[in-house]
């Protein structure tokens, strides 16, 4: 254990800061148009000012919300940080300035999984039996690539020593996680963690074939525990652990399906971060060596509500999204008021089996 978990875990220095600001890492999932509501919580947290970012990590949507806030910081600080994601999801809307190309893949991007009784969902449900991507798309157009380029300065982010970026993406001959930092953080790799397998052809970077990073890291976590100061995780979550109702329709079951599998990864992570905080409160390991520290989890969930119907991940009308993007404010504004004192001395959610009691 001494191998994976020492380096996970390992005790990094972390300066003081002034006038009571405190360090955080942000860990974004995918959600399709959900994703507006991480763009509250964001802008909220860039606006009060009191949290220093450390890290990001994302997956597929939750992706392109990280590159959008990393650009913004490593270019102007919090405030271009509120305007390019602005831009973004104002640009991403039905009303938006996109060309007819770029809002027809945007428009897949947000719908991350089609609606339950949507014309699109009867399409895919009718194609995907017959033709896959690469059948409806021989020569590989994707102006996703043009669209995050218009919107992102990578150098600008690989330049930026204060901030680390992670993304995810899942390895299509080996399902096995794969989290691109550093300087491998290009449009390409945003598009292959937001490659969805059956909106989009698979995403080659290096010769590996990459799909959408929720099925294996929605998002990842321990990327941010070794390669960051901060020992605080907050998440921001869209996608429910649990749901009231039993699923009985056969596509009820269906999404239900894709929402425990887009949670999955997010579940292993979190059992596994309580169980070496479980070691560390029984002295079974300790912190004082510098080998092991505490972690501190923290959230911010849409939760299960209207908002959250299947329907909804197609709306990307704009006041669609002001209305998630004032949810999002409001849920940050609340985790502020109750646990900012939290940050820095604990963890203000229940982890692995607790949490899903809780996460509704």
């Amino acid at each position: 254990m001494n191998g994976l978990f020492a380096r996970v875990f390992n005790k990094r220095p972390q300066p003081r800061l002034r006038h009571g600001r405190k360090r955080i890492n942000l860990a974004l999932q995918g959600g399709g148009a959900h994703g507006a509501f991480t763009w509250g919580v964001l802008d909220h947290l860039l606006e009060d000012g009191r949290l220093v970012i450390d890290g990001i990590s994302g997956a597929s949507a939750g992706a392109v919300n990280a590159v959008m806030l990393a650009d913004g910081l490593a270019r102007g600080g919090p405030d271009a940080a509120r305007q390019r994601l602005a831009d973004f999801w104002r640009a991403a809307s039905f009303d938006g300035s996109l060309p007819d190309r770029q809002r027809a893949v945007i428009d897949r991007l947000m719908s991350f999984v089609p609606a339950v009784t949507s014309p699109v969902q009867a399409w895919v449900d009718t194609w995907s039996r017959f033709l896959s991507p690469y059948d409806l798309n021989p020569l590989n157009i994707n102006p996703l690539k043009e669209l995050i380029e218009r919107f992102v300065d990578f150098e600008a982010i690989r330049g930026c020593r204060e901030l680390r970026l992670f993304i995810s993406a899942t390895n299509v001959h080996t399902g096995q996680l794969r989290v691109f930092s550093g300087e491998e953080i290009t449009a390409d790799a945003v598009m292959a963690s937001a490659a969805l397998p059956y909106v989009f052809r698979a995403v080659e970077i290096g010769g590996v074939p990459y799909w959408d990073g929720g099925y294996t890291g929605n998002p990842p976590i321990f990327p941010l525990l070794r390669g960051t100061r901060s020992p605080d995780v907050l998440v921001v979550q869209i996608n429910p652990l649990m749901r009231r109702a039993t699923p009985t329709t056969s596509k009820e079951i269906l999404h239900r399906i894709n929402e425990i599998t887009f949670n999955s990864s997010l579940a292993a992570e979190m059992r596994v971060i309580e169980f070496i905080s479980h070691l560390l409160d029984r002295g079974e390991l300790t912190s004082a060596s510098g080998e092991y520290r505490p972690i501190h989890m923290h959230r911010i969930v849409l939760g299960e509500q209207k908002l959250l119907e299947p329907g909804n991940r197609l709306n990307n009308d704009f006041d669609f999204f002001q209305t998630l993007r004032s949810a999002g404010q409001a849920a940050a504004r609340d985790f502020l008021s109750v646990h900012f004192d939290d940050i820095g001395e604990r963890s203000t959610i229940e982890l692995g089996t607790k949490a899903t009691a809780n996460a509704a």
